[in-house]
């Protein structure tokens, strides 16, 4: 491989980038050393963040030529900055490396990846082995989504999150999807190039705090589901019939009742019956809601996202020795 680009979005990320650019850097100048790369560059993609860290990726660029930086306009979401980082990227690098600013998925699976790419793997992913590092119940509720997504037809690698190697011709390939709901995790899953797994164990977060709080995983993930099944929708006619047969059950016990001289309290069949009836409508309005609100979001080809300025330059060959001694 001669170019290696290293994608890192970023949100109020100014405890971790320090850190994170120093163990980037050593990982840049170990795949040069060690003939693995010709040249690399650090991205980071500023995804509107408050805090000072897009001061921070400045003065990196300053401190190392190996060092970019892009800042978007405002905050596009997660999967938006990767997929800016990737289209600034792709014309120059001849494989694209994307990891959280937190490090928590390990540096060194890198070379793993690097060395797959180098016998024809076009995607690696990054797989986690165990998630000791995370909540009970994050762990808990991130298996259900996989089990889930997949039940609903869609195909992803069970703990794989956003950390994976692509080629130049994954990317461009990637990069001619249209779609403005992103789920990168799903799309890259429908390429169809050779792919390769890299194991590791994630690490605790060294420092601040979480950017995916529940409200987000949450949307995350019904991002996913709605963007690559129609099951939720079949789902609404299993409700409709469901209720159908319920309501001809009650009915026919009504009329076995009243011809056995028994009787059941009016107010209460009716009560229960409004109430399930409602409740399965509101459902499937939902449902199809979340569907018409993708579709009036796609039609509207509004910019996935917009860059306010850059920072630093592509990396020439050489500068990876040199970038070690002006961190």
């Amino acid at each position: 491989m001669k170019r290696l680009a290293i994608i890192v979005p970023c949100y109020n990320e100014q405890e971790v980038l320090v850190n994170t650019t120093s163990q980037l850097v050593s990982a840049l100048e170990r795949l040069r050393n060690e003939n693995m790369i010709e040249e690399g560059r650090i991205v980071y993609v500023d995804d509107g963040s408050r805090d000072r860290t897009w001061e921070l990726i400045e003065e990196q660029a300053i401190a190392s030529p190996l060092v970019m930086g892009i800042k978007l306009a405002h905050n596009a979401g997660h999967q938006h900055a990767l997929w800016a980082g990737m289209e600034r990227s792709v014309a120059w690098a001849d494989a694209m490396i994307t990891i959280d600013a937190d490090l928590q998925d390990d540096v060194s699976a890198i070379f793993q990846m690097v060395q797959l790419f180098d016998k024809g793997i076009d995607i690696v992913f990054g797989v986690r082995k165990a998630r000791e590092a995370d909540t009970f119940f994050k762990r808990t509720t991130a298996q259900g989504f996989y089990r889930l997504f997949q039940k609903m037809g869609g195909e992803v690698v069970y703990n794989h999150a956003d950390f994976r190697l692509m080629s130049k011709r994954a990317t461009r390939s990637l990069l001619l999807y249209p779609e403005r709901n992103l789920f990168l995790r799903g799309l890259v899953c429908t390429l169809g190039y050779p792919v390769a797994n890299v194991y590791y164990d994630r690490k605790p977060r060294l420092m601040g705090k979480s950017k995916y709080p529940l409200r987000k995983m949450l949307s995350f993930a019904l991002d996913g589901i709605t963007s690559f099944s129609i099951r939720p929708l079949l789902f609404i006619s299993y409700i409709g019939l469901f209720c159908i047969v319920v309501s001809i059950l009650a009915i026919v016990y009504g009329l076995f009742s009243y011809t056995s001289g028994r009787s059941i309290p009016g107010w209460a069949s009716l009560m229960v019956s409004m109430w399930f009836i409602g409740g399965a409508i509101l459902l499937a309005c939902g449902v199809i809601g979340e569907y018409v609100g993708k579709i009036y979001i796609e039609v509207k080809r509004r910019p996935r996202y917009l860059v306010e300025r850059e920072t630093g330059s592509t990396p020439s060959s050489g500068e990876i020795a040199e970038s070690r001694g002006k961190m």
